[in-house]
């Protein structure tokens, strides 16, 4: 596959109120490496995404919904473009995530390896916090953590953030869209998971790269910088993995290292963030929702 132009990949980049400047540079690195680009923009108000897009003279469309209806919904909006254009694969992207000149082709390379495979992703790189995160899977009940001492390596996961994915339509069949429930926060997690129960692998290719920004500025504790969310996003995200430890289809195993990650989180972020008191409402807001099943956007907190 040509790391120019590759005839088979057609990139989905979801944005919400982006920032021109560092969606300009996702755009120029993407249209260098797949056949073509859509942006699905999820009702966001800032003046200059027509004209941005319009620079790119026909190799990036863009589509607007009428709110944010979800990073979910977003992709599966643009994996339905991808497939009646006739894409053999999507590489789902996020407004702020800016890959290498030859990721694509990485990717590409790492498909054609190994016989199904469910996604492929890369190493990124959070520049606040000066260290690649490694690749994570679940053995037992231990999460192991994978840094690529080998930068040749294909690495086996559970699943991989959805920026920077490179999924097969082939595989979208089989497995299925994403779950426009979750809204954000674990959706990625949810289908790469799904993949794997239908007997797809993921995994994480150590020589593709791209650069990323894990939730807002990461907050410094014991000499470690912790990646933050707001609290909005802290509710979707004890939301959704109370929904997702409720599918009987999701390995116990997994079930109980998650769970106790999660445990770990509420008991963090009560009593060392910013605003403690309004995280702590909000993750106790996204436990009873999850419990209860009520999924979709908050309309009322």
């Amino acid at each position: 596959m040509s790391k120019k132009l590759s005839k088979d990949v057609f990139s989905v980049v979801v944005t919400y109120e982006p920032d021109l400047k560092t969606l300009k540079n996702v755009l120029l690195s993407l249209v260098e490496q797949v056949k073509s680009t859509v942006v699905i923009d999820n009702g966001s108000s800032i003046r200059g995404l027509c004209g941005l897009v319009d620079t790119f003279k026909g190799k990036v469309q863009l589509i607007r919904l009428n709110r944010n209806h979800g990073i979910a919904k977003a992709h599966n909006e643009g994996i339905l473009i991808a497939r009646r254009q006739g894409a053999s694969f999507v590489l789902l992207m996020d407004q702020d995530s800016i890959p290498e000149n030859d990721m694509v082709a990485k990717l590409a390379q790492a498909v054609s390896a190994i016989p199904k495979i469910g996604s492929v992703g890369p190493r990124y790189v959070d520049r606040r916090q000066n260290n690649p995160p490694p690749f994570i899977r679940i053995e037992g009940i231990r999460l192991k953590r994978e840094k690529c001492e080998d930068e040749n390596a294909l690495v086996p996961v559970d699943y991989l953030i959805s920026s920077g994915c490179l999924i097969p339509m082939s595989v979208l069949d089989a497995v299925g869209p994403m779950r426009e429930e979750l809204f954000i926060d674990y959706v990625d997690i949810e289908w790469g998971l799904r993949a794997k129960s239908c007997g797809f692998q993921n995994y994480g290719v150590c020589n593709a790269k791209m650069s990323h920004s894990l939730g807002s500025d990461p907050l410094l504790f014991l000499g470690r910088r912790i990646p933050l969310h707001n609290p909005v996003r802290h509710y979707y995200h004890f939301r959704n993995a109370i929904w997702l430890y409720k599918q009987p289809w999701v390995p116990k195993n997994w079930k109980i290292v998650d769970g106790w990650r999660l445990l770990r989180k509420y008991v963090f972020y009560s009593l060392f963030t910013h605003r403690r008191l309004e995280h702590l409402r909000m993750m106790t807001l996204g436990l009873i929702h999850g419990f209860k099943g009520r999924m979709g956007p908050l309309t009322n907190a």
